[in-house]
């Protein structure tokens, strides 16, 4: 996408998880202390990273996959890089995933985030976010301090439509009063975001932090590289 090929959008949606918001490392740690995963965030950090890759390269290639094949895919690749033996692996995913469900555990905001959102605001754009969620989203944003910075937050869980479905997008489209081609929308999963996004006739964005995916869409490695991005293709 250049500056030829479409205007200056007025309105940026996100997605929230690994978009916006990142796992707890030292939480997740912790819920699997007991099958011998070591205290080590470092370590941590490389394995979901690939864990993420892993999943997303999945999705582009396959195209959606169920929630729980997602949740599968996500903690047997994280399982599988912090040694976790194979036959603990179904309990340890049930602990991560049962810690989770008491107590959303996607709660670390990349510290270039919240500058880059008030970049965004000071500059014009209107913000939302559009989340594949279960109902937590809304007080999640809250919690991690983002909520000023957004006019609303589309779970879908509480709409009962998710992407990659263009009707959770026509939502936040029609909150904002806007038509889809003046939104910009970015996130994390090829086939869920940017697919979706498309079907809605929004403009979409992949962050690709780890410059890995080579995909037929306009990449950024995070959020808080979104405004640089938007003045130079702008």
């Amino acid at each position: 996408m250049t500056a030829s090929a479409t205007a200056r959008p007025k309105a940026v949606l996100f997605d929230a998880g690994n978009t916006l918001v990142f796992v707890d490392a030292e939480r997740a740690i912790e819920a699997l202390a007991r099958f011998g995963v070591a205290r080590d965030v470092d370590a941590f950090h490389a394995a979901e990273q690939r864990a993420r890759l892993g999943l997303g390269r999945r999705m582009a290639a396959q195209g959606p996959v169920s929630e729980p094949d997602a949740w599968r895919e996500y903690f047997g690749t994280l399982l599988l890089g912090l040694g976790v033996s194979e036959a603990e692996r179904p309990a340890a995913g049930r602990a991560m995933l049962a810690d989770h469900e008491r107590d959303h555990m996607w709660t670390r905001v990349d510290p270039t985030t919240p500058p880059a959102l008030e970049r965004l605001r000071a500059e014009g754009y209107r913000l939302g976010v559009v989340s594949n969620a279960d109902g937590r989203m809304p007080d999640l944003i809250a919690q991690v301090g983002l909520a000023g910075f957004f006019e609303f937050v589309v779970d879908s869980h509480l709409v009962g439509v998710a992407k990659p479905d263009p009707r959770i997008f026509e939502v936040a489209v029609g909150r904002l009063q806007l038509r889809p081609e003046e939104c910009l929308y970015v996130g994390d999963l090829y086939a869920v975001d940017v697919v979706g996004a498309r079907s809605a006739r929004l403009h979409p964005v992949l962050l690709d932090p780890f410059g890995a995916l080579d995909l037929p869409v306009a990449r950024v490695p995070k959020v808080g590289d979104l405004p640089q991005w938007l003045e130079e293709t702008f």
